[in-house]
Formats: structure tokens, sequence, C-alpha cells
């Protein structure tokens, strides 16, 4: 077990201060930049910080993503949560209990190294003492840098770690009412920004006196091509944009139109750029085998939709939002606004579930707009499923060609992979970038900025579009696409969904085409133990899964990805059934995330990306009419159901050495493929293009 190196949030805070602060009566706070979004997180990082305190988990609070109190970290993505914000906190923790116990063995007159602590007790030699940990943190100083002190328990004496703690969050979440859509203070108005049909689009007119005169109608304001509406109640500002959306006119872009996706994307691409050149890829083919695989727009689809808060008083701005990163969208929201920053002030409050960039930022901006209207009010806004599907980031469409050459034995000799791809970096205050749409349509408008796109070693578009198996020659490059109409950013893996789904399939046509067993091939062409370890015990512990298969009407297939190349390992297999759809009949995986803190968190955010990954793979596809999204309502964009959610087994390989790794976006591409592999093989057809729906397959049947 290598030392874990220093977390990178411990640059930015690096006093023991920042992180853990002893108050009165005995009150232990954890702080952290990361947010709950529903994936239990805070609870796991509780539990680090107490194994390292020697409290009991019940024994410390914590708080979130507060500008105002805890360390910026960023955004809450990339399954970092754990991986990186959980190890921070086990450092800083580390840190105040070395600290303390130095002070308790002057009082003890004891050797430092004989103490340590049990449930806030300081123990000598193992046996109990009259002081207790918080007692003797009374009147310390903590702002030292944390990396003087931190001392990490060994895995063998941390006696949290691997425990199913049961999560902090839920009893609020079922029994209160802890949503920002629940959220009722004195005085709150409703509000809502009219958003436009398709993006880029400018208002030309709207009758705002006959507006402003309906009932309960508080305010009405027009800035550029930005109509802004207060009202009294939810149901007055609700029907009042149904009213002015049905009345404005719109001056939209004339866009190109596209056949297929494929089309689209590959006429809007730019030139490629090199990520990975390793060797030379033969100018003759040989024994060449290729796959092109496409990803539709997919939308967050998340139950409920984005909501904000926001209130002007005395010269100040305070939000409460379910951003990912509190600390950008204060930076954005002040560049808009000409705002110093330490004039607003946001807290993360829980709102619809998110998995990468959706709405919340930009419902956060449009309450803190309309909120100017009316200073001391609380305004609340909660935008329509029509906004999140049209006016929030979609997860990006893409295109990715992976081409091998082989030898006379099936072994892989060179590789090129192309990714294309619209960018899926374009948070809030990237680059400097505010990136709100509502600030894109001012008068003075703050217009978005051509993305980059997320940078390696993370990727974007590129993300594991370096394949993890071996081959000696390799090129890897992607092409951008900027001028569509459609708003893009980062949703749950990224690039990851269909470049490991990409190159999975070339594994399996190239298994197919050579005689090879895929699971064989697959292993033969990976040097890393851990990756091997993940395919072999899925295969072992997924035997009856494979069993007594309907030939042409049931399959089997494998997946296997290491998230980021850096992160995760998973290896999946499921078991299909084709009739007038696919159904996903089971699901086995296998995924070694490093040190487990919390099992039940672990397979609850598994078990999760499981399944959306499953209901990306089948079902969802944001339809596109020209420059306009098409998607309406729920029933444009279809989600699996309930009745379709398949048998799931998951198996956990525990490596307490072993730095946590995160988990749950590492299933996203794996699934996809082993149900691509599954199809393939029930079939006797490939079909590369998601969702896998039935007039896909009806169309690669007949061609």
């Amino acid at each position: 077990m290598s030392a874990p190196s220093i977390p990178l949030p411990l640059k930015a805070a690096p006093d023991i201060s920042d992180w853990i602060r002893f108050g009165p009566g005995r009150t232990v706070e954890v702080l952290t930049g990361r947010v709950e979004l529903g994936q239990g997180n805070l609870t796991a990082l509780a539990q680090m910080a107490a194994d390292e305190l020697g409290l009991a988990p019940n024994d410390v609070v914590i708080t979130s993503g507060n500008t105002e109190r805890t360390p910026n970290e960023g955004y809450t993505a990339g399954s970092m949560s754990v991986s990186i914000g959980g190890m921070a906190l086990r450092f800083a923790a580390s840190a105040a209990r070395v600290l303390v116990l130095r002070e308790a063995s002057l009082k003890l007159n004891a050797d430092y190294l004989s103490l340590s602590v049990r449930d806030g007790d300081i123990l000598e030699g193992g046996r109990p003492t009259d002081l207790d940990l918080r007692d003797v943190a009374t009147g310390l100083n903590f702002a030292v840098p944390v990396i003087d002190y931190a001392a990490l328990l060994v895995p063998e004496r941390r006696t949290l770690s691997s425990q199913p703690l049961p999560r902090r969050d839920l009893p609020n979440r079922i029994f209160g009412t802890p949503f920002i859509h629940d959220f009722a203070p004195e005085g709150m108005v409703h509000g809502r920004i009219l958003h436009p049909p398709v993006q880029g689009a400018m208002l030309r007119s709207l009758d705002l006196k006959t507006l402003a005169a309906r009932p309960g109608i508080i305010d009405v304001f027009r800035d550029g091509s930005v109509v802004g509406i207060l009202a009294g109640s939810f149901s007055v500002v609700t029907a009042a944009v149904d009213w002015a959306a049905n009345r404005a006119e719109w001056a939209v872009p004339d866009l190109p139109q596209a056949a297929s996706l494929r089309e689209l994307l590959a006429g809007a691409a730019s030139a490629e750029t090199v990520i990975l050149e390793k060797g030379k890829i033969p100018e003759e083919d040989g024994n060449a085998v290729e796959v092109t695989a496409s990803r539709a727009y997919l939308s967050h689809g998340s139950i409920g939709p984005s909501a904000a808060m926001a209130v002007w008083r005395d010269g100040r701005l305070k939000i409460w939002s379910h951003s990912q990163g509190v600390f950008q969208l204060r930076n954005a929201v002040a560049r808009v606004l000409g705002l110093d920053i330490e004039a607003i002030s946001i807290e993360h409050a829980s709102g619809a579930g998110c998995y990468g960039h959706n709405g919340a930022d930009d419902a956060a901006f449009d309450a803190a707009l309309l909120a100017r209207r009316v200073p001391g009010k609380p305004v609340k806004v909660i935008w329509s499923r029509l906004d999140e599907f049209r006016v929030a980031p979609l997860g990006p469409g893409m295109l990715t060609t992976a081409r091998a050459v082989v030898d006379e034995t099936g072994a892989l000799q060179s590789a090129s992979i192309c990714v294309t791809s619209a960018p899926h970096g374009n948070r809030p205050d990237t680059a400097g970038v505010p990136n709100l749409v509502t600030a894109t349509r001012l008068a003075e408008p703050v217009p978005f900025q051509r993305s980059n796109d997320v940078p390696l070693p993370q990727g974007g578009a590129d993300r594991n579009a370096i394949p993890y198996y071996r081959v000696p020659n390799l090129h890897v490059g992607k092409k951008l696409v900027h001028d569509l109409p459609y708003r893009t950013s980062s949703l749950r893996a990224l690039g990851a969904h269909l470049n490991i789904f990409a190159i999975e399939m070339l594994m399996e046509k190239i298994a197919a085409e050579t005689g090879q067993d895929p699971v064989t091939l697959r292993l033969r062409h990976l040097d890393d133990p851990r990756a091997a370890k993940v395919i072999e015990t899925v295969m072992a512990e997924g035997e009856a899964l494979r069993r007594d298969m309907e030939p042409g009407a049931e399959g089997w297939g494998l997946g296997f990805g290491r998230y980021k190349n850096t992160g995760a390992y998973a290896a999946v297999l499921a078991r299909i059934r084709v009739e007038e759809t696919v159904t996903v009949s089971h699901i086995h995986a296998a995924v070694d995330s490093g040190e487990i803190v919390n099992p039940d968190g672990a397979l609850n955010q598994i078990e999760g990306g499981i399944l959306q990954a499953v209901s990306w793979t089948l079902k969802e596809e944001v339809k596109l009419a020209g420059p306009l999204v098409a998607t309406e309502t729920w029933l444009d964009y279809p989600i699996l159901r309930f009745s379709e959610v398949p048998q799931v087994a998951v198996t956990l390989i525990d490596r307490p050495e072993d730095p946590p790794l995160g988990c749950a976006e590492a299933m996203a591409g794996p699934v996809a493929a082993a149900i691509g592999s599954a199809l393939f093989q029930a079939l006797g057809i490939q079909i590369c293009d998601l969702p896998l729906t039935r007039e896909r397959i009806m169309a690669a049947a007949l061609a």
C-alpha cells in the first residue's frame, strides 16, 4: 500500500479549521464543499471524518455547499466526492486528532504515541483517561496547516470504514420538507422567466401591458429579450408564462436540416484534434475491423424540475440552489450583475436530482434577476418540464469511430479512435464565462463562449476514448461540434458512455470475425490485474445468467471499462430478450472502487447507475426538429419504467488498503456495452446507434 497523495482541495483550504470546527456543547462540525444530490455522499464523508476523529458518526454534524462557511472544492462531479473530497476530510480530521492528542499528552504527562481516541474518550495504552477529545479541543487553535499534522489511521484501525451506516439525509427527505420546491417563507412571491422556443432566438414583440394586467400579477418587466413575471402564487405565474409563450413573437435563427444524427454531427464537426499518438498506424489496413457508434442527445430527465429561491436584502443577494458548484455559480452571477462576490451568498439546498450540469444554476440566476425587482421579498422559481427539455443543457449527441488492425492470431496491433461531439464542459464560470442562459438574452448580453471541452486527464467528449486494452500503436482524436443550436454540457459519465460502448463493440466484432471467445480476447489484452479480476469475477458469479438461452430471442453480453482510465473498474453481464422491443431481464456487475467506505451507499449508487444506463441505452432520446428541441413532455421522452427494471446483482470488490475511487459513473459505458453485446449475440447483427429502439433494430435487420 502506497502512501495516499495530498488531496488537491487542501491547496485552496489548507488549514484544519477550514474543514473541522469544535463548538460549544461538544459540537463537532465537519465542513465540505461537496453537496448532497441524492447520492448519499454526506453520510460517507461524515463517516470518514468521524473515523479519523475517533467519534461516533452521530457525534458530528456536516455542513456542505455554503459560500459563507465551507471550503471551495469546485463542482460535486465526476464521482469524486469520496475519492477527493472524502480524502481531504480524512486528512483534516486526522490532523485535528493529532493536534488534540498532543495537547492531551501534556495534560496527562504521557507519551503522545500511546494515546488514541474511541467514541470521543482519550485512551492511554488502550485504557480510559478522564479526558474527552472535544473538551481538550476547546480553546486550541486549529488555524494551522493540515499537512503539518495529518497522520491517517491505517486501514485496520478504522472502525467505521466498510460499515453500511444509514443515510443521514433520508429522514428529512421522507418526512420533512427539505426541497426548494417546498420553501414557503413569509412574504415569498413566485417568479418565472419566459424562455424562447429555440436557443439563440430573440424577442420581437409581446403585449406586456395586457400581461401585467392579468389578475394576481405583481410585476412584469422586459430587459432585452428577457421577460420576467412575478405573481402571488405558482398557479398564477405559470398561467401567465403559458399566456405569454402563446403570444410572443421570436426571431428564430435559420439552420440547416440533416437526415440523421450521424449526418448532423459529421457535417458540423471541426478539424480533428489529436489526443494521443503512440507508435505508428500502418498505412495498409491488413485485417482491419471497424465500428461506428452514435448516441442521441439526452436530457437529464430528473423527475422534479429545476428550482431556486433568492432574496435581495440590505444590498446583499442570498440564493438557495441545488447547484453542483455554489462558488462557481456565485462567480457567474456576480459577473453578470456587476456585483462584488462578497455581496452574494449561496447555500445549497435539495432540489431535483442532478447528474451533471442541469438547469439548477440557470434557475438560480432567474430567481436573482426577479428578486431584484422586489427587494426584501423571497422569490421562488420553479421551471416547467418544457424548460427542462428545451432550455437546460443536454447531454451531447456523439459519434465515435473505433478501428483496429489485428494480426494472424487475432491480437490487436493498432487502433484508431475518433470522437465527434459537442463540448461536454459548459458549466457556469468555466474559463471565466458565466454560461447562464438568461444572461445571453439581456439588453447587455453576456454570451456563451465556444468551449474547448473538458481537457484530459478527465476528458469530456474524449473521456475513455483511450482504450484500456493493450494496443502497441494507437491514435486517438476528437472533433468538436460548435455550430448547432442545441445547448450542451456535462451529463453523467460524459463521453465515457459512448466511447466505452464503441470500444467494447469493436472488441466483440474482432472476436466474431477472428473466431475468438470475447472474454478471452479482452483478458489477453489487459495488463492490469484489477481489470482482469472484475471480468473474471462477473463471469464466475454470473454463470447462471448465461444458461438456457432461447436462440434468436435471448442473448447475454459482457461490457468492461475503467472509468476515466483512473477510476473504478466495472465489468457487467447483461441478459436480454428481444421481442417487440429489447428487454433486459438480468444485470450482474462486479465493481472494484478501491476502499468502500459505505457498502450500502456504494450499492445504491451502482444500482442507480445501472438502471440509468439501461434507460439511456434502450429508450432515451431528445427529439430534434431543425433548430428546435421537439421533446416537450414525458410522452416525448420515454424512460425506463418500474415494470422494466431487471434483476440486478452487484459484487463489490473491497480493497481497504487502496484509495476510494468513486463508483456510480463507472457503470454507464459497461452497461451499454453489455446490452449491445447481448443483442449482437441474440440476433447476429451489430447495432451501434443508441438508443437501441425497435425502429433501429428493424432497420439494421433489413439492411
